[in-house]
C-alpha cells in the first residue's frame, strides 16, 4: 500500500511540474487575460461560451453525421453565427434524474451552469431560496427583444413561480397556449354499425355500447369495448388517453389534480360535487364492459395500444396522438380514424380541458453575466416560430426541412439526402421543446379557411397528414375549453407534509369506485377525509399564495405593460 502511495506522490509531483511549466511557457505569468468578448453586427468577437443544463427527451439527443450534444449543426451555427458557443455541461436523461443532478449542484459538488431550464416547481423554490440564482428583472426590461415581451405579455401568471417580494427570478420557457384534445374515432366502426360521432354523454354511452355489443370489427367475437384510458396516476392526464371530459360533464371547469379560481377563491377540482357522478357513470360503464379492464394500472401511453391493436374504438388526446395510433389502418383493413371535438356537458355547456401555458422556466447562475447573449439567442431560436430570418422554414436544410427542386419538403423521404425521420434540430438548443406562437394551432385553423401556405410556418403545418390537420383545427376552434392550472406556485408547507397522502387515498378511492369495489358514497367519505386530514389547511395556504403572487405588478417591473 505505502508502495503505492508512493507512486501516486511521484506521478502528482511530475503532473504538476508538467502543468507549471506548460504555464510558464507562454510567458513571464503563468495568467494570460482573455480579451472580453464585444458584440458587433450580431456577433460576439470573440465567441463566448454559455454553459446549460439540458434534460433530453425521447425526441432528442437523436444526431445524424456523427453530431453528439456539444458538437452539432446548431451549435456550430451558433458559434459561426453569433459568437456564442452552447456547452452542455449537466445533463439529466430523465425528469427524475435532472432534478436530482440541479439539487447537487446546488450543494456544490458541481458548478450551475449559466442557463438552467427548470421543470420542478419545488426546485424553483429551492433555487430562489438558496441564493443562486440571479434576479433578472431589470435584464428583462433591458434585453429582452420587443417581438417576445409581446408573447410574454400574454401570459403574466407564468411569472408566478418566480417572483419574490417583487423581484423575478426567472421567465416562462416559450410561453404559448398548447393544442387541445380530440376525440380519435373508429370511423369504421361508426359506418358500420350506422352511428354517428357523439357530442352529448348520451350519445357517447350509445356508441361505446355499440362499440362493445354490436361486434364492430365483424369477426363474430365479442373481443372490442369503446373507450381506453389512462387511470393509474391521475383521471386527467392533460394531454393522451384522457378521461377528464368525463368529469368536465359533471364539473365543468373543476377538474380533478387541479385548481379553479371559483368567485375569487382556489379551489380544488377533484372533491367538486359532480365527480361523484361522473365516477357513478364511470362505474356502471366498466361493469358493462364499456372501459379497458385494465385501466388502473396502464398508464397514457400503455392505454393507446388497444386502440392501436384495433380492440378499442374511442381514445382522446392532443391532435398529435393520430402519429402514435394511425398504425391501425396499417394494421386493419378497411380501418379509419377520425378526430372529433370533445363531448358537450350534461347541461348542454362545452367540457374543458387542462391547459398547458409554458414547459418549465428559465432560470439562471448568479454570476451569469451575459444575459444580452441569452436574449440574442432566444430571438434567434423564435425565428422557426415566426417563420423569419435564417429559420424561416426550419432551423437546418437537411435536418428538419430540405429544398428540392426549388420546393420546400418536410418529408424526411424526399430530402436530398433521405432520413428516416426528419432531425429535432430545435431540441439540440436549450430545452425540451422549441418556441412556438401558434396557439392551439391557428395555422391549421389558417389553412382550412382558405390561407394560401406562403411562410415557413404555414407550409411545415400543410404538410402535415389530413388527419392531424383536422385534429388541430377543432383544437384551435375549441381553445376555449383550454383552462389553465390556477395554482402554480411551489408547494405550501402542509402540501409537503400531506399532499402525497391525499393524493393517493383520491386515486384509489376513484379507482376502487369504477371497479366496483366501493360503493359511490365512497366518495362522499373521502371528500369529508380530504378536508380533514389538511385539505383544508392546503386550501388555505394555496389561496394565500394565490392573494400575493397577485398583489405585486411585476409586469410593470420587467416594463411589460
Amino acid at each position: 500500500m505505502r508502495e503505492r502511495s508512493n507512486v501516486w506522490k511521484m506521478l502528482s509531483t511530475i503532473m504538476l511540474s508538467a502543468l507549471v511549466v506548460a504555464g510558464c511557457s507562454s510567458g513571464e505569468s503563468n495568467t494570460v487575460a482573455t480579451p472580453e468578448s464585444v458584440l458587433k453586427d450580431g456577433k460576439y468577437d470573440p465567441p463566448l461560451t454559455m454553459t446549460i443544463a439540458k434534460q433530453q427527451d425521447e425526441n432528442s439527443g437523436k444526431y445524424i453525421n456523427g453530431e453528439s450534444l456539444n458538437d452539432n449543426v446548431l451549435t456550430r451555427w451558433g458559434e459561426e453565427k453569433l459568437g456564442i458557443k452552447i456547452e452542455t455541461t449537466l445533463l439529466g436523461g430523465d425528469a427524475s434524474q435532472y432534478n436530482t443532478k440541479l439539487r447537487l449542484a446546488l450543494t456544490g459538488s458541481e458548478k450551475l451552469p449559466d442557463v438552467l431550464p427548470v421543470y420542478d416547481t419545488m426546485l424553483i423554490n429551492d433555487l430562489i431560496e438558496s441564493g443562486q440564482v440571479k434576479e433578472i428583472t431589470e435584464d428583462i426590461a433591458t434585453y429582452m427583444p420587443d417581438r417576445i415581451k409581446e408573447i410574454y405579455k400574454q401570459y403574466p401568471s407564468t411569472f408566478n413561480p418566480v417572483v419574490r417580494d417583487g423581484k423575478v427570478y426567472g421567465m416562462a420557457i416559450a410561453p404559448n397556449l398548447t393544442e387541445g384534445e380530440v376525440m380519435l374515432i373508429r370511423q369504421d366502426w361508426l359506418d358500420k354499425l350506422q352511428l354517428k360521432a357523439p357530442t352529448t354523454l348520451e350519445e357517447f354511452e350509445q356508441v361505446i355500447a355499440a362499440f362493445t355489443n354490436d361486434d364492430p370489427d365483424g369477426n363474430g367475437k365479442q373481443d372490442t369495448y369503446g373507450f381506453t384510458f389512462s387511470g393509474k396516476d391521475s383521471y386527467n392526464t392533460g394531454w393522451v388517453s384522457d378521461p377528464v371530459m368525463i368529469f368536465s360533464a359533471y364539473t365543468g371547469k373543476h377538474l380533478p389534480r387541479q385548481w379553479v379560481n371559483d368567485n375569487g377563491k382556489l379551489a380544488y377540482g377533484s372533491v367538486a360535487p359532480g365527480n361523484k357522478e361522473a365516477l357513478g357513470k364511470l362505474r356502471d360503464w366498466y361493469a358493462k364492459g364499456y372501459l379497458n379492464k385494465e385501466l388502473a394500472t396502464q398508464g397514457a401511453w400503455d392505454a393507446l395500444s388497444d386502440f392501436t391493436e384495433g380492440k378499442a374504438g374511442i381514445i382522446v388526446g392532443r391532435p398529435w396522438l393520430y402519429g402514435s395510433v394511425k398504425d391501425v389502418e396499417k394494421n386493419i383493413e378497411g380501418a379509419k380514424v377520425v378526430p372529433y371535438p370533445t363531448i358537450q356537458g350534461v347541461n348542454g355547456d362545452r367540457t374543458y380541458q387542462t391547459a398547458q401555458l409554458n414547459d418549465g422556466v428559465f432560470m439562471f447562475n448568479k454570476d451569469f453575466q451575459n444575459m444580452e447573449a441569452f436574449f440574442l439567442y432566444y430571438d434567434k431560436m423564435y425565428d422557426a416560430a415566426f417563420g423569419t430570418g435564417e429559420f424561416k422554414y426550419g432551423y437546418a436544410q437537411g435536418y428538419d426541412y430540405d429544398i428540392v427542386n426549388e420546393e420546400v419538403t418536410f418529408d424526411p423521404q424526399q430530402f436530398n439526402t433521405p432520413l428516416e425521420a426528419v432531425q429535432g434540430v430545435g431540441k439540440m438548443a436549450f430545452t425540451k421543446n422549441t418556441p412556438s406562437v401558434d396557439g392551439p394551432g391557428q395555422s391549421y385553423y389558417d389553412l382550412a379557411n382558405g390561407v394560401e401556405p406562403d411562410t415557413g410556418v404555414l407550409l411545415q403545418s400543410d404538410s402535415r397528414d389530413q388527419t392531424t390537420k383536422d385534429g388541430y383545427r377543432i383544437s384551435y376552434e375549441n381553445r376555449d375549453s383550454l383552462v389553465p392550472n390556477d395554482f402554480n406556485g411551489p408547494p405550501t408547507p402542509t402540501m409537503q407534509n400531506i399532499w402525497e397522502q391525499l393524493t393517493t387515498m383520491e386515486q384509489e378511492i376513484f379507482t376502487k369506485i369504477i371497479y366496483g369495489n366501493e360503493p359511490l358514497e365512497a366518495f362522499d367519505t373521502f371528500v369529508k377525509q380530504w378536508h380533514e386530514k389538511g385539505g383544508d389547511e392546503v386550501t388555505e395556504e394555496v389561496n394565500d399564495w394565490y392573494n400575493q403572487a397577485s398583489k405585486t405588478d411585476v409586469m410593470a417591473l420587467m416594463n411589460l405593460k
